[in-house]
């Protein structure tokens, strides 16, 4: 409450009835460097998604399923209400506005932390009220605030991008058609750093550098907190005519623009306070005809390079879960073995590859009804001791220079009931089902996403969260375009695009199941009657076959089952021990 009341007192100081505060930064990343973590320090709630918004007497918090059981822990004592978004019952933002706000009063917002398209539809909502853009009010109210972040950056090697910059801003040019007197701005970082082929450490798991980029055609410009570059790679970046400037410098370069020329920008990641340097400068302003970002569409479909790295880092990921899930069996019960120090083996056991750079996000490490909490993350207060008794849902990432990776195993460390045995192969059934599934081109996620559901629905049973999110290739581990979810997502899935696959089902107080694989899309057939996809699964780690119940299991999934562990122990017995292989075989044997 100390920092809310704090927060209260600029309002009144500034006359102002609320505030709004998001959970991204000026770049409208999903994690944040903890400079910007302003909602956080302002609510305690650690959670990466949530909106919270202050009045002069009330405040609520927004977050979505992922989050629930852990908000209301979080906000306990806070004054804070959590609303959960989503459910039938629960209000939006605009309306709780609307309800506890009177006419003509003043709503603020940081003009950094707001895109334009979220601002005009703010402004749309909310016409009976004052939309007032400030500057960032915890300039002045967060003590000790963390600084902006000054991590090393570093060019990627193309033996690991496979597309030259210079490659790419001519696929960048062919997709936006004619750019003479054509200035583009980038403000995402993850496009960013895969047009220089630039990466960095300034957000925890996604390898990304805070800069801003410019393409003023043919001419690219890159302004980054220059101390963070080295020479040889300044060098690199001059010989491949990319200029560089400094972060700060960044708004001058806005504000003086040459008015004959179009800059474009993307409203879904371009800031308020950006549009509002441009318009004053009276320059012709256009928006990117794909709302999704061409650089983002361009991304989310691997080159052959990038695939060919997923694969290596699938095994190096695989080999690593193997040593984990051994070293559980043969110490639970001799040793305390805990959530925290599940999560501290494997990052060991994955630092043993040379690529490893660090996790892609952080380690869901949940013992039965932690399990429930969909993006539980174990803390010393949390962290509960593993025994021989329930599941232990494993979700997980690796950054390695040659792709990232995202695996969820539920392991049962005792003997499932049959409840749980049920709902552990219903879940598996969805995977296996979306993993098998052939499809016409064209088809988009939201076309796909019931196949995971199909066998939890029918038992009256549904996870919250979606099934498959795009992944970036050592970048961030959540990308678009692409999405399997039950939410419309207008992007059609493409060859090369690599997304998860992962069904879920969350018994609260009880335990929570969850298996995920990485699946590559690519071709299937082409008939008289058009081009059809498929997925290839790139994930290799056994699936524990304790908890399925094999009469539920038809012959065509029980195939799949036993194909996929052969491909596992195929791709990951080299890199193992004799008595690795041995356990590796069992986990892996036909079921």
């Amino acid at each position: 409450m100390k920092n809310i009341e704090k927060l209260r007192n600029y309002m009144r100081k500034e006359k102002i009835d609320a505030f709004i505060i998001p959970s991204n930064d000026t770049h409208f990343s999903e994690y944040v460097a903890d400079y910007w973590k302003c909602r956080e320090w302002l609510s305690g709630f650690t959670g990466s998604a949530a909106t919270v918004v202050v009045t002069s007497r009330k405040a609520a918090l927004w977050t979505d399923s992922r989050y629930f059981l852990q908000a209301e822990n979080e906000l306990e004592g806070s004054g804070i209400e959590l609303k959960k978004m989503g459910l039938k019952n629960t209000e939006t933002i605009i309306e709780w506005l609307h309800e506890n706000l009177t006419a003509k009063a003043k709503i603020g917002i940081d003009e950094k932390l707001f895109s334009i398209a979220e601002f005009d539809d703010l402004q749309t909502q909310l016409q009976k009220f004052q939309l007032i853009h400030t500057a960032d009010p915890f300039v002045e109210i967060w003590e000790n605030r963390p600084k902006m972040p000054e991590n090393k950056a570093f060019l990627l090697n193309i033996k690991f991008s496979g597309k030259t910059t210079a490659e790419k801003l001519s696929e960048i040019e062919k997709s936006l058609g004619e750019t003479k007197n054509t200035v583009y701005v980038i403000s995402a970082l993850d496009e960013i750093a895969w047009l220089f082929n630039i990466r960095g450490s300034d957000i925890n798991y996604n390898p990304t550098a805070i800069a801003y980029g410019v393409i003023d055609f043919p001419n690219l410009h890159l302004y980054i907190d220059t101390k963070k570059i080295s020479n040889e790679d300044k060098k690199n970046l001059s010989e491949n005519k990319i200029t560089l400037h400094e972060y700060g410098d960044f708004t001058r370069f806005a504000e003086n623009i040459d008015n004959k020329k179009t800059v474009i920008i993307n409203p879904k990641k371009t800031s308020l306070y950006i549009y509002n340097i441009l318009q004053k400068s009276n320059l012709k302003i256009k928006t990117e005809r794909n709302l999704n970002g061409v650089i983002s569409s361009l991304k989310a479909i691997k080159n052959r390079t990038e695939i060919s790295g997923f694969r290596r880092a699938m095994i190096a990921d695989g080999t690593a879960l193997v040593k984990l899930f051994i070293w559980i069996e043969e110490n639970i019960g001799k040793i305390k073995i805990t959530e925290l120090d599940v999560s501290a083996k494997l990052h060991e056991f994955r630092a043993m590859d040379k690529f490893f750079v660090g996790e892609s996000f952080e380690t869901i490490s949940a013992y039965a009804e932690h399990g429930a909490i969909v993006h539980y993350e174990p803390t010393p207060e949390t962290n509960a001791e593993i025994k021989k008794q329930n599941f232990l849902l494993l979700d997980s990432g690796g950054q390695y220079l040659n792709g990232t990776t995202d695996v969820t195993r539920t392991i049962h460390l005792g003997i499932p009931t049959a409840k749980q045995k049920l709902d552990y192969t219903f879940v598996l059934k969805g995977n296996i089902a979306l993993s098998m599934a052939k499809f016409p081109k064209g088809t988009r996620g939201t076309q796909l996403d019931i196949l995971a559901r199909q066998y939890l629905c029918a038992a009256g049973k549904n996870y919250m969260h979606g099934t498959g999110h795009g992944v970036g290739h050592f970048l961030n581990v959540h990308e678009g375009t692409q999405s399997i979810r039950m939410n419309e997502n207008p992007v059609a899935l493409e060859y090369g695009m690599i997304t998860s696959n992962e069904p879920g089902v969350y018994v609260a107080g009880e335990y929570g199941i969850r298996t995920e694989n990485l699946i590559l899309c690519k071709p299937y057939k082409t008939t008289d009657f058009g081009e059809f996809m498929q997925f290839e699964t790139i994930t290799l780690a056994p699936i524990d076959t304790k908890a399925i119940n094999k009469k539920l299991l038809t012959n065509d999934e029980i195939d799949w089952l036993n194909t996929y562990h052969a491909t596992v122990y195929k791709k990951l017995s080299p890199h193992l021990r004799t008595q690795e292989k041995r356990w590796l075989k069992k986990k892996t044997a036909k079921i």
